[in-house]
């Protein structure tokens, strides 16, 4: 059971406060959240501890960004996302968290460079096509599923189709909470949440709710220019983390 010392629920406060922004609209925000309370607990356990977090924090969400989504992309990423909740489900105690971010992140910094390096060999911005969709979208649930870390490759995929401000944080709002609902069952059939009591997940959910309303005004300020490169650099810099963690098991 999870000790409230002051730190761990300081570190908790912040880390619920990163998820609601990230379910406000500024969705990389979110992957922060549970390599920061790692510091302090287990890696496992802070994934646990936060589901309930993200699931009350999408609940604003979904109504914030109700009207401003991609219909496509949803009907594309949903099914594929809980095919990959689904095999992070069937294969959890063959997964390794770190050589799944390593993957991710490789794919993340190419990404990245070819984006800002490669942008004049092409301008159109691509369609939201079902082959890499489904590619993506399992990908996403999959590391979803494993660390609540599913907003790289769902930006590899959406990011290309260059959709307004809006409609991008609208889409991983909503597909989020899809993928966070479909995760309950799954984690509470392996015992995941038996490692905390409820009443801090109860003491955290002010915190998510402000960050989402307060990401939903950043995402709104924010001019599109700025607001996409801010979701590229912080793409790049998670990247170049899980690659990190990889580099420091072989060292280790």
């Amino acid at each position: 059971m999870i000790e409230h010392t002051p730190l761990i629920v300081t570190v908790a406060v912040i880390a619920a406060f990163l998820v609601g922004l990230s379910k406000g609209g500024l969705p990389s925000v979110g992957t922060l959240a549970v390599p920061l309370m790692a510091l302090v607990i287990s890696p496992v356990t802070a994934a646990a501890l936060l589901l309930p977090i993200y699931i009350a924090s999408d609940m604003v969400g979904l109504y914030l960004y109700r009207r401003e989504f991609s219909s496509r992309n949803l009907a594309i990423l949903v099914p594929a996302s809980l095919i990959g909740v689904g095999a992070g489900w069937a294969f959890s105690a063959h997964l390794s968290s770190v050589v799944i971010g390593a993957l991710v992140g490789l794919v993340g910094v190419m990404f990245c460079l070819n984006t800002w390096f490669g942008a004049r060999l092409r301008q159109a911005a691509r369609p939201a096509d079902v082959p890499r969709g489904l590619f993506w979208g399992i990908l996403t649930g999959l590391t979803s599923f494993v660390s609540h870390s599913g907003a790289p490759p769902f930006q590899m995929y959406v990011l290309p189709q260059r959709l307004e401000k809006m409609v991008f944080a609208g889409t991983s709002t909503i597909l989020f909470a899809i993928v966070n609902a479909a995760k309950v069952i799954p984690y509470w059939e392996l015992q995941q949440f038996s490692h905390f009591d409820t009443r801090l997940v109860v003491s955290l959910a002010p915190a998510a709710i402000i960050g989402t309303v307060a990401g939903r005004k950043l995402t709104q300020m924010l001019p599109d220019g700025l607001f996409f490169r801010l979701i590229q650099i912080t793409l790049l810099l998670l990247s170049l983390k899980l690659i990190g963690d990889y580099a420091l098991t072989l060292f280790a």
